[in-house]
């Protein structure tokens, strides 16, 4: 009978332990959302494989979360740091408008050598773009919301610019393979997505930078006099955070091989705080959950597809992320929490006057 009771007690515990992660939520509602399309669809969990490659409404969720991955890979670390990158979406148009144009004027754009050099060129651009961030926030002491809002204004108009107002398009299937094409029957957009998470992980966790990430976040005072070296480590998150809003813009553009200077990247900063927070990471910086961030991606690229197979207007898309956001943030509130836990405390003094 103790025996009994001793393996119940830990399965309650362990079930106490899973239910406070920071991502057990978000991972709920995911679960919810992906069961609800289902049903509603019954087609949505099918998952065939056509000429090697894989099809179905599940993969185009996963495919369609790799741009929000991406750049809330790079928005977890800054927010870990009490940081904010309000640039994020600018910086995909400049470096998607920098590559396409170097593809446009080039006379062998369509070949792999010519692909990977512009590739290399809007990384580049989309690096230093995040170091000039890092300098005004870590070296001129700038407040992250401001600094980062100067490119948010000015950053679309550099893209303008570089596209000279036009739409920039040009035909080159290796770009178009990096958004469209498959590796070993996946879809490229989501290997870039995995190998990205995995080296972004291994960097973090695998090193003492993480720990350095989230002792800047809760004390940034403290960390200094501890000789974490607050200002380099604030610069490197931003040039990170800049290098993958890079990667996500010709992500994003590759597809459909143009540049939309006007459109591009409008609004995924927000997009992007919203993964970060749906993920479980808090924005008064410190502890950051990278894992939780695949979660996020997921439930906003599963939003999107459940608004359209329940027949809502696409136009209200922006009131159910706002639903999904207040009710995961509610139910990983610290408060409900906390009242969950007294209740629980209460329920086990109660069983336990009954039972002597």
């Amino acid at each position: 009978m103790a025996e009994t009771q001793k393996r119940t007690f830990n399965a309650g515990g362990f079930l106490r332990d899973v239910s406070g992660h920071s991502s057990f939520w978000p991972a709920v509602a995911l679960v919810v959302l992906i069961l609800a399309c289902g049903i509603k669809s019954p087609g949505f969990l099918d998952v065939t494989i056509q000429n090697g490659a894989l099809f179905g409404q599940l993969i185009d969720i996963m495919r369609n979360s790799a741009t929000p991955l991406l750049l809330a890979l790079g928005m977890c670390l800054v927010i870990a740091t009490g940081g904010i990158d309000l640039s994020v979406g600018a910086v995909m148009a400049i470096s998607l408008a920098v590559s396409l144009t170097y593809l446009d004027n080039s006379p062998t754009g369509g070949t792999l050598p010519t692909v990977l050099i512009a590739v290399v060129i809007g990384l580049v651009v989309a690096l230093v773009i995040g170091a000039f961030n890092g300098f005004l926030i870590s070296v001129l002491q700038i407040q992250p919301f401001i600094a980062t809002m100067i490119l948010m204004v000015a950053g679309r108009g550099i893209a303008m610019l570089i596209t000279r107002g036009q739409i920039t398009t040009v035909t080159s299937p290796p770009f178009k393979a990096i958004g469209s094409g498959f590796l070993w029957g996946i879809p490229m957009p989501i290997v870039i997505a995995v190998v990205t998470f995995a080296l972004v992980t291994v960097f973090v966790r695998r090193t003492a930078f993480g720990m350095m990430l989230e002792s800047i976040g809760i004390n940034r005072d403290a960390a200094r006099v501890a000789g974490v070296k607050a200002r380099s480590t604030t610069w490197t998150v931003y040039i990170i955070c800049g290098l993958l809003a890079g990667l996500a813009g010709i992500v994003y553009g590759a597809p459909t091989m143009a540049a939309d200077a006007n459109n591009i990247g409008l609004m995924k900063e927000m997009d992007a705080i919203m993964v970060v927070v749906l993920g479980g990471t808090s924005l008064a910086g410190g502890r950051f959950s990278l894992g939780g961030t695949i979660v996020g991606a997921l439930i906003l690229s599963t939003l999107e597809r459940a608004v359209i197979i329940f027949g809502f207007p696409s136009q209200t898309t922006p009131l159910f992320k706002a639903v999904v956001l207040i009710v995961v943030c509610v139910a990983a509130s610290p408060a409900i929490r906390e009242w969950s836990r007294r209740r629980r405390l209460r329920k086990e003094a109660s069983s336990a006057v009954t039972a002597a």
